[in-house]
């Protein structure tokens, strides 16, 4: 008996969507954790604090109108890992 499995196009580019996503938000949540120890540090001037803030609102901007163009919500995109939980810390 063959099996054939039915793909939905729309199904397909939103699961498609939500783990690039959430990709995306891993890394986004690890460079502004990297930026807040850069600006403690004071490794920073002042000029280069205010281009990073401004880059990282940016980011955060744009996958919100991401998230929202393909119906995601913040929590879709936190991956439950099983025993390890889930993939990026609540917040």
């Amino acid at each position: 008996m063959t099996r054939r499995m039915e793909f939905d196009q729309d199904t397909v580019e939103r699961d498609l969507m939500k783990l690039v996503l959430t990709v995306v938000e891993l890394l986004r949540q690890l460079m502004e954790r990297q930026a807040l120890r850069r600006v403690e540090r004071g490794g920073l001037t002042e000029d280069q604090e205010e281009r990073i803030g401004l880059t990282l609102m940016l980011l955060a901007d744009r996958m919100e109108e991401l998230r929202t163009r393909y119906g995601l919500e913040p929590e879709d995109l936190n991956l439950d890992l099983g025993p390890l939980g889930p993939l990026l810390p609540r917040e």
